[in-house]
């Protein structure tokens, strides 16, 4: 216990210096980003600090693995510059025991980053767009096009031209109603279609089906049988990455149900709990990195510490992608690079000098 605190006593001034510095750095890279456009607005210095202030979440939430990475590697690489390890090693405590209170920490970090991005990051990210778009006047682009949405179990499918957020409005639907055996029953035309808040009202719609092998158009009677909600055609408009754990789950279950791809949105859920596990990888990897140089150490720890890191998210880079283009699953993309890191970790911490 007095080495683990010492170990911890070490590490946090630096950790909370490098947490600091990397938080002002991400936070000012985005300000001077759109700092020409807020210029140009003329938007007053107030406001421009206002968005930077509900960036800081994300900022830090980009900062902590990084940060965690960079505090382990030097402080483990200064103490074996100063020799402290030596007297540690000599009394026969081995290196995966001494650095067990950071791998706790990792863990820690990695279940509060999860919870910091669900709870935190997330609304105020959204909060800092919206009030960007607005003192930028910039439109959020929420309509959607070219849908095809399943309902009562395929029996009735939709295809939209072009949905209208604003006005909740169909435009080029066309209805298809199918039998229990999937046999065509009708198809149901219009031009438009606006929602009265309990169904779609159609303008002008055409229905054709067949009689005696014939296909007859009538003139469609308005009727309140299409009911689905308008938030089904709003699915495609939302991002996975935009909502919290719980929304996500909700919305590519809706999107298996509307019959939509949800490839995308699945392996981006998945990845939401995969990627919070960074901090604890990155901490795995720096550690076990620590030992392995004789000269140089302090900075060839922090060098292949840094390497290592961004090999994993490299990989988890290149898995996520072919996950979203269907060659490999989507808990597969997520988490096969977490669990080759982690293993590998563990295989250099075993292995490392002691």
């Amino acid at each position: 216990m007095t080495l683990d605190r010492y170990l911890l006593k070490q590490f946090v001034p630096i950790f909370t210096v490098a947490s600091f510095l990397f938080v002002m750095l991400v936070s000012l890279m985005d300000l001077f980003a759109n700092l020409w456009r807020y210029i140009n607005y003329e938007v007053p210095m107030g406001q421009m600090l206002t968005v930077s202030l509900y960036y800081l979440p994300k900022s830090f939430s980009y900062a902590l693995p990084v940060s965690l990475l960079f505090a382990s590697a030097y402080t483990l690489g200064d103490l074996y510059g100063r020799n402290e390890l030596t007297a540690i090693f000599s009394s026969g405590i081995p290196f995966s025991r001494f650095s067990r209170s950071l791998l706790v920490l990792g863990v820690l970090a990695s279940l509060f980053s999860f919870y910091f991005e669900d709870r935190i990051v997330i609304p105020t990210l959204k909060t800092k767009n919206e009030t960007a778009r607005v003192l930028l006047h910039q439109q959020q682009e929420t309509n959607t096009s070219n849908l095809v949405i399943r309902a009562k179990n395929g029996q009735q499918v939709y295809a939209v031209d072009y949905y209208d957020y604003a006005n909740s409005s169909l435009n080029g639907l066309s209805i298809i109603e199918k039998d229990e055996s999937g046999a065509l029953v009708s198809i149901v035309r219009a031009n438009h279609a606006a929602w009265n808040g309990e169904y779609w009202e159609l303008s002008n719609a055409v229905m054709y089906q067949w009689d005696n092998g014939i296909l007859r158009a009538n003139q469609q009677p308005e009727s309140d049988e299409y009911r689905e909600n308008p938030e089904i055609f709003e699915r495609s408009a939302v991002n996975v990455t935009e909502v919290s754990a719980r929304e996500a789950l909700i919305l590519v279950n809706d999107l298996k149900a509307a019959g939509l791809p949800f490839t995308t949105a699945l392996s981006d859920y998945y990845h939401r709990f995969s990627f919070a596990s960074a901090s604890f990888i990155v901490m795995i990897l720096s550690i076990s990195m620590g030992g392995r140089f004789r000269k140089n150490i302090l900075l060839m720890t922090l060098l292949s510490s840094l390497l290592v890191a961004v090999l994993f998210y490299i990989m988890d880079m290149i898995t996520m992608m072919m996950a979203k283009l269907g060659y490999i699953p989507p808990v597969a993309g997520a988490w096969f690079p977490v669990l080759f890191f982690i293993v590998a970790g563990v295989f250099l911490l075993q292995s490392a000098k002691t």
